[in-house]
């Protein structure tokens, strides 16, 4: 554990006047209670236009890649 957590959680024990345990098992309890209610943001993906130059399609891909490439390529 860290130090600024056991300072923390001390300072809690003195309050509270529970137990080291009990102090811990609350906390860890209020954590994972919390966890479980965040919502995540949702991920949203935004297509974009790839831009192909003129004259070249997606339907021939060997075709494409020679084309960009070289007859090299393979």
């Amino acid at each position: 554990m860290d130090k600024n957590w056991i300072k923390l959680l001390r300072r809690e024990i003195r309050r509270s006047g529970t137990s080291l345990k009990a102090a811990v098992n609350h906390f860890l309890r209020l954590g994972l209670m919390q966890s479980g209610k965040q919502q995540q943001k949702r991920f949203i993906v935004h297509p974009r236009p790839l831009g192909l130059p003129a004259g070249l399609s997606y339907d021939d891909v060997e075709k494409l890649v020679e084309t960009l490439e070289g007859a090299g390529h393979k």
